[in-house]
This record gives structure tokens, sequence and C-alpha cells, in this order.
């Protein structure tokens, strides 16, 4: 350490902000340390043209070295790096003596390779040489960061490690002034000024359960005639390249025609925070009906929480905690199926106390959940793997 200033690099996967969670997440991260006097330097594993993922995570790894920081702190997701195996070996390619912090964004999922049993890897992941998701990131970090509960009981009970639990903020802060923007906003969309606007927000992939929004609309509108769906988010990401991307486009395009519906539904693409955030104070109610489940691991949920909108989403296997106990959401009851979403809609349409009530227990929910708050857990967290290593 340099001083009371901390020097950290920031290793993370290839994809742009406006096309991958993970990256936007160190975006803001970054930012937010930086606010609070980190220096930080951001090394992407980002594979050239004539070679593959081995040369990317080598380079990354000299870039470190080059670097010299107090820690290294990597971001993984498998997805981020297109599931590659080499970015788990991280570890292994930098000075013994530097301080490694991964932060686990998925877990529990998936295995490389999928077709090795589980009894297999067990014992690899009790004697911490090996885990089938992470590689040598779970076993042989400093320290490690999950963003939610069920994370950090699964990878206690597959590794034996203790992570430090560092919740999400929201991925788009409050930036628009709320005052005037409902009328903006339907002004803009070509709305009557009394429509009722329903928001999904989010990176657009069949696994975000939309198209059951969609086959929702017209038992909905129904009952409010003038109600609009606004789809606010981008198709193209790690997870759905542009072609696919570009195919479930025209895919839930097809099915609003088919539905009749079209006039009733805005695709936005990726939109910038400003407008994010305008579209989200303008909006009566939101919808997330993933088709895993929605927890407070979803920074699209906290966003639409932290600017007061009641928000409808599926449950995962067992809904608990926060989002149990404080009844700061509207529950669609089961998941892949579009009359569940009008079943915990149709409150929504016609209450607007229930909605006044939903909104202001998200925004109390999502209150302690800030970046300046999570920035500061991270610094303290950096700081403790450097005392302890003698730095």
């Amino acid at each position: 350490m340099t001083g009371e200033q901390l020097r950290v690099c920031v290793v993370h996967g290839p994809g742009r902000p406006e096309r991958d969670g993970v990256s936007d997440y160190v975006v803001r991260l970054s930012h937010a340390l930086a606010a609070q006097g980190v220096q930080v330097s951001a090394v992407p594993v980002r594979p050239p043209r004539s070679s593959g993922w081995w040369t990317a995570t080598l380079t990354a790894a000299r870039e470190v070295r080059r670097l010299r920081p107090d820690v290294a702190h990597i971001q993984f997701a498998p997805s981020a790096y297109r599931f590659a195996r080499s970015p788990g070996l991280l570890p292994d390619l930098l000075p013994a003596s530097l301080p490694t912090v991964t932060t686990l964004h998925e877990f529990g999922a998936w295995a490389t390779p999928h077709w090795i049993p589980a009894g297999v890897w067990r014992p690899l992941e009790a004697a911490r040489l090996w885990d089938r998701e992470t590689g040598r990131l779970a076993p042989a970090s400093t320290a490690l960061v999950v963003t939610n509960p069920e994370h950090g009981r699964l990878l206690r009970n597959r590794t034996g490690r203790h992570p430090v639990e560092i919740p999400l903020a929201p991925n788009v802060t409050d930036h628009a002034p709320a005052s005037g923007a409902r009328e903006r906003v339907r002004s803009r969309l070509g709305l009557a000024p009394d429509a009722f606007l329903l928001v999904f927000f989010g990176f657009v992939h069949p696994v975000k359960g939309v198209r059951y929004l969609l086959e929702a609309l017209p038992a909905l509108r129904a009952e409010r005639p003038a109600l609009h769906l606004a789809v606010v988010g981008g198709f193209t990401s790690q997870a759905l390249p542009e072609p696919e991307a570009q195919a479930y486009r025209a895919e839930l395009t097809g099915l609003a025609d088919r539905l009749r519906v079209s006039d009733a539904v805005t695709f936005t693409g990726h939109l910038p925070a400003a407008e994010v955030s305008e579209l989200l104070h303008a909006a009566d109610a939101a919808a997330l009906p993933f088709t895993a489940g929605v927890t407070l691991k979803s920074g699209a949920l906290l966003a639409a929480l932290a600017h007061g909108v009641p928000t409808a989403v599926t449950p995962p296997d067992r809904l608990q905690g926060p989002l149990a106990a404080g009844r700061a959401v509207a529950v669609i009851p089961h998941r892949r199926d579009a009359g569940a979403v009008v079943t915990a809609l149709r409150p929504l349409l016609h209450d607007p106390d229930l909605r006044r009530r939903l909104g202001e227990r998200g925004r109390k929910l999502v209150a302690e959940r800030s970046w300046p708050v999570v920035a500061a857990r991270h610094r303290d967290l950096y700081e403790l793997v450097c005392r302890r290593r003698g730095r």
C-alpha cells in the first residue's frame, strides 16, 4: 500500500457494460471506489482475434503483475467469459504474495466439463484443489465475495470456505427528477396522460419471461384498455450474441402481432441510465417474470424498487429473506405462466393504495444498498486481506 491509498486491479470479462451485467457492475464499483480514494485499474480478459482465452488470461495476468497493485479483484461469472476455463487459473498466475479477492456473481448452476459426475468433483472441492465452476478461483483466492446468502450457503457446503456477503446495489441509480416524468414519458411514447404504464427492465433474454408478459397483455388490457408495456433493455448481451438476439426480438415482435397487442408494446432497446431512470419514475408498475425466479441479486429489481415502482416478480424455489419478510413485491404465483402474471398484476391495475404501499416498502428495502455503502464494504475487505498478508 502507498500511504493510505489502496491500489486495486479489477479483472473482468470482455463484455461492454451495455451488453454485460458484470461489466456494468465493474464500471459502477470502480467509480464508487474512486470516490472513496481507492485507485482502480480495470484489466479485461479479452481474447484477441488471432488467439483465444488462454492467451487472454495470460495477458491479463501479466498486466496485473506490471501494475503491481495491493489487491487483485477478480469478477467471475461463467457467462462473462463465455464459459472459458482459463480465467479460473488466475490465482495461480499471479504472485503468491498478492492478495486476490474473487466475487462470484453466478454460482451453483454450472460445471466444466458438464459431463463429469458430481461425485468426482466433491473430493477435489473438499480438499480445496479445484471447483467444478470456478476452477482455482474458489479454492485459491485469498477472500471470496458473494452477493446473496444462497450463493454463500452453497459455497460453504461445497468448499468449506466462508465468503463475505456484499449485496448488490441498483444497476440504475436515481438520475432523473420524478416531477414531470409521468407526463414526459407518456408524451414521448404517444400515450394518453392517464395510460397505465407497465415496465419490464433488464437485458431481454428468453430466461427473463417477457413472452409471458406479452401473453398476459390481452387480459390485462381488457381491464385497463389504455395499458401499455415498455420493454426497457437491450437484446444483445454476453449471454445472447447478436444473431440470437435479433432472432429473439423477431420472435417477440411476431408474438405481439399474433396477439394483436403490437400497439400496446414498446421495445426501447438499450437506453442511457438517465432515460431508464425517467421511465421508472413514470411507471405505474413493473413486472419481472424470470423463468428461474427473481431474487435480490437482480440489479434490475433493485433499480425498480429504488425508484419506488410497485413490482411483480416470479418467486425462486423458495421466496425468503427480505423479499418475503418485507412484503415489498407482488408475487407472480407460477413461473412460465401468463395467467399467473395476470393474477399478480390485476390488483395493481385497480388499487393505487396497494401500489403506493409496495412502492414505499421497496424503497425502504433497498435504502441501504447504495454504491457508497457497497464501495465501503469492499475497501474494508481490501484492507483486511492486505493486513493479513503484511502489506
